[in-house]
């Protein structure tokens, strides 16, 4: 063999690495292959979202061969909250890691699970260890978790009580697999959670607290380093709103003109994201030669849709800027009409938001009905979220995304007269308040005398924050002169929000009472 000649080395077939967006449909694969037998199921795509954007650093797979084997969720917390009696809803948020506190002292363990077809690998071992690793490099107290004890069930009549099964494992007299495992990892048991997860049939709903002291931790009276929370995003991101002049228009490609001209323009003051007005695609109607009934409008929208979903595309990767496409009402293949916004980011990458609920307008005109998925969007900026208009008068919506993560809520418009408007603004403002992120909304002006439901339009699009000290004063970023076509520009700080929500004057969603109440989306 020449001295010259390089050794090749093989892709290692088993590899522990950080989770990705991109892994969700084979994470919840995982879960549901490992659940399957307690009844206790697998996560939503949201609540993965949520885990994977609230603390990226703290989610792991282990991947052997290229096949997802193991799963470890994690994120920081403080130890006054861990340390105490709780739930597992109630410490996670409901399973999105929402309650991630960048300050936090401890890392809380919300899942550890393994392939059973894959167990000789000692992937358990890898992912404790993982974390142990993260704990460390974090210079946090320790790792806090709930432990299953899914033995407990079926040995619960033996030995009368768990606090009796408890103490049996403690004392070695008795061996678990998992109890046993965990202690042998240095964890100590503080106690039972009782009631932590009241479907976890095998672990008759207890759960064993336990703790793991990091050995390496700071002294209290040491200064602990400044984590860098989210690093790899930029600290300010620039959003443009387009306040959108509706005007008959010849054909198809004079529509696109006027989009790229409002493209063009904000990406020339280097904007991150963009956003149109809802159903501003309903200009294209004005080319046609007679008044439509609402019927024939759908039909004659629908050839319209893998155009400018193509078009949009083609602008946000040439100009470098992520589009948030207002909306387009959208014959679904199952026949469905659908009020949809495509978001087109400058990676080439398509996404789709449905309306969640129509307004009594839409459906009267246009037979449109409420989409059924609302997810986080993972851009270059991190994770943001599309509210399109009505929908943003439903608080449960966006809580949903801020718990997936999402730090900026595009909110496409479309209002006739000032007091529907107002509804919108008011509803947004309350959006950014309740969870200390920030809102951009875009709406329509002028008129199309020919075409249903879009008679007159009132819009004052705007760029909204919390109402607190690193913000604006009146809670505005940028606001527009009513009905007027024009655009509005902000720099808004990631920094800013995660500096409000982990001690601003009032921190909303910190202080949410998880003991109390939550929010469940079921997914369809």
């Amino acid at each position: 063999m020449s001295s010259t000649a390089k050794t090749k080395h093989p892709k290692p077939p088993l590899i522990v690495r950080n989770a990705r967006v991109k892994d969700i449909p084979h994470i919840r694969s995982l879960v549901s292959r490992v659940y399957r037998a307690s009844g206790m199921g697998t996560y939503s795509r949201a609540m993965l979202l949520g885990q994977i954007h609230n603390f990226p650093e703290g989610q792991f797979v282990a991947e052997y061969e290229g096949t997802i084997v193991g799963y470890c969720a994690t994120f920081l917390i403080n130890g006054d909250v861990a340390l105490q009696p709780h739930t597992w809803n109630e410490i996670t948020g409901g399973g999105y890691a929402s309650r991630h506190d960048p300050n936090g002292d401890y890392l809380y363990g919300m899942e550890v699970c393994v392939d059973p077809d894959y167990r000789g690998l000692r992937l358990g071992q890898r992912l404790y260890d993982e974390r142990k690793k993260l704990a460390r490099s974090w210079d946090v107290k320790g790792i806090v978790f709930g432990g299953r004890i899914p033995s407990l069930g079926k040995r619960l009549r033996r030995y009368g009580t768990p606090d009796a099964y408890l103490e049996e494992v403690k004392a070695n007299r008795l061996r678990d697999p998992v109890l046993t495992f965990q202690m042998r990892n240095g964890f100590e048991v503080l106690g039972l959670l009782p009631r932590y997860l009241p479907e976890d049939k095998e672990s008759e709903g207890y759960a064993v607290h336990l703790v793991w002291r990091n050995p390496n931790a700071p002294d209290e009276k040491e200064e602990q380093r400044a984590k860098s929370y989210g690093g790899r995003l930029p600290d300010t991101v620039r959003v443009a709103t387009v306040q959108y002049m509706q005007r008959r228009v010849g054909s198809f490609e004079e529509f696109t003109d006027l989009v790229r001209y409002f493209v063009d323009v904000t990406a020339d003051y280097r904007a991150d994201f963009v956003v149109f007005p809802e159903l501003f695609t309903l200009q294209l109607l004005s080319m046609e030669d007679q008044e439509l009934s609402p019927a024939e409008s759908i039909e004659a929208l629908t050839k319209y849709t893998e155009p400018l979903k193509e078009a949009l595309r083609d602008m946000a990767v040439r100009y470098n800027i992520n589009i948030i496409g207002g909306s387009h009402p959208t014959r679904m293949p199952n026949g469905r009409v659908e009020n949809v916004c495509y978001v087109c980011l400058r990676s080439g990458e398509v996404h789709e938001q449905p309306k969640i609920h129509p307004t009594p307008n839409e459906v009267y005109w246009w037979n449109i009905e409420g989409g059924h998925s609302l997810n986080a969007i993972d851009t270059d900026c991190g994770p943001i979220g599309v509210l399109i208009c009505y929908d943003a008068e439903f608080p449960e919506l966006g809580r949903h995304l801020v718990d997936q993560g999402a730090n900026i809520v595009f909110v496409p418009f479309c209002t006739d007269e000032r007091q529907s408007y107002l509804r919108v603004r008011y509803c947004a403002q309350a959006r950014a308040i309740e969870n200390q992120c920030y809102v951009a909304m875009s709406g329509n002006v002028g008129n199309l005398p020919k075409v249903h439901n879009m008679d007159i339009q009132y819009a004052q699009s705007c760029i909204l924050t919390p109402c607190d000290f690193p913000f604006a004063r009146d809670g505005i970023a940028a606001d527009t002169t009513p009905n007027v076509e024009t655009v509005a520009f902000a720099d808004l700080r990631l920094e800013a929000l995660r500096a409000a929500r982990n001690s601003g004057t009032v921190q909303n969603l910190k202080d949410r009472r998880h003991d109390l109440y939550t929010t469940v989306w079921r997914e369809r």
